[in-house]
């Protein structure tokens, strides 16, 4: 039996149903906290979604929508699906790269990251809804993942909090979910120096950009190669115009590691920076963003998405770790079990060179309706 069989109706519509659908998607560009194009998505999952989901609430954060279906029968246990609607991709970005489909390969801003898992998490939906009902599902759609959820960590640990397991919609790895990611934390690091004419006087100055080049140096050998913990300097700022001192810089620091408490090392680390220069002045912000999604949280999942993989005739199911993170890290950090990557197969997040295959739409939709099946 086919994935197409299983959603019950012949493969050829199923397939232009989905294609149809992602195409839609994409067509609203949704850059994130992007309301305008945010709640033009909202409409389409609303108007897609089946009676059996109930009604959903439209949350605003600080400006920011959200999507959620609170599941209908009110006891703990259940499934969450969480899955966002943001992109990278700025406004604009659709009239130079527009939907495509060419030889089974998807193509356009987002449709890799991840408005393909919308499609699939909506046709599992229909698929479970008449296999036995959504009564114990909810469904969580955010609008600023990309951006490392400010406005709905809150939403997403709320919602995850009395369900006995979490799908994440995220792309898959190739033929694997994602069983493990990397912690993240997110860093600021400000310097504060005295500005000074560079030809009259600049010993007169504190030169915040050399200050900078010396901290970036500093913090950049922070990261362990065999822990696989990374700390990188990535936007810099420095001065104002070329014949001045700089009188104040600043870099941004993208941490990662598998152990939080590797993240928790770096963090000390970062916080405890020193000037080089006695007359400068640091301000270091920000912290440990996601903690890891460590795969313990992940096994007994995979192990049932294997088991449904069999019985329905799908796709072996491999498991991948990878660096970058999710909001499912915020589920595994409140002890949650959670499967991550249940998206589809396809290359190229955050790349322009995005793409999406085909067939995997009705592969893993066939999948996720199976999860939630057996999470009843």
């Amino acid at each position: 039996m086919t994935a197409a069989d299983n959603l019950g109706t012949g493969p050829a519509a199923a397939t232009e149903r989905a294609v149809s659908r992602l195409a839609e998607l994409v067509g609203h560009e949704t850059p994130s906290g992007y309301a305008a194009g945010l709640h033009a998505c909202y409409d389409l999952l609303t108007a897609w979604a089946p009676a059996g989901l109930g009604t959903p609430h439209r949350l605003v954060r600080d400006e920011v929508p959200h999507l959620f279906w609170p599941k209908r029968s009110g006891a703990p246990g259940g499934v969450l699906l969480l899955c966002h609607a943001d992109t990278v991709w700025p406004l604009g970005t659709l009239a130079e790269r527009p939907f495509a489909r060419q030889s089974g390969h998807l193509t356009g801003p987002g449709a890799f990251d991840m408005k393909a898992g919308l499609v699939i998490g909506w046709e599992a939906l229909a698929l479970a809804a008449v296999r036995g009902g959504l009564e114990h599902v909810s469904v969580l759609v955010t609008g600023d993942e990309e951006t490392g959820s400010p406005t709905s960590r809150a939403l997403v640990e709320s919602a995850a909090a009395d369900c006995a397991a979490v799908l994440v919609l995220e792309p898959g790895e190739g033929d694997a979910a994602k069983v493990a990611r990397k912690g993240v934390g997110l860093y600021r690091v400000a310097v504060q120096g005295r500005a000074s004419h560079a030809g009259l006087e600049p010993e007169a100055g504190v030169n915040a950009l050399i200050e900078l080049a010396s901290q970036v140096l500093a913090v950049a050998g922070l990261g362990d190669g065999d822990a696989g913990t990374t700390v990188t300097p990535t936007v810099a700022t420095a001065g104002t115009t070329t014949n001045t001192v700089p009188e104040a810089a600043v870099f941004a620091v993208d941490v990662r590691a598998w152990q939080l408490t590797e993240l928790q090392r770096v963090d000390a680390a970062l916080h405890a920076l020193a000037p080089r220069h006695p007359e400068a002045r640091l301000e270091v912000s920000g912290g440990i963003n996601r903690a890891p999604l460590e795969q313990a949280m992940s096994d007994d999942l995979l192990d049932l998405a294997r088991k449904v993989s069999r019985e329905r005739g799908l796709p072996s199911l491999g498991a991948a770790r990878v660096g970058g993170g999710s909001d499912g890290n915020f589920t595994a950090g409140l002890g949650i079990p959670t499967l991550d990557g249940l998206g589809p197969r396809g290359a190229g997040a955050h790349a322009r060179h995005e793409w999406v295959a085909e067939e995997s739409l009705l592969e893993r939709a066939a999948l996720v309706a199976g999860l939630i099946e057996a999470l009843r």
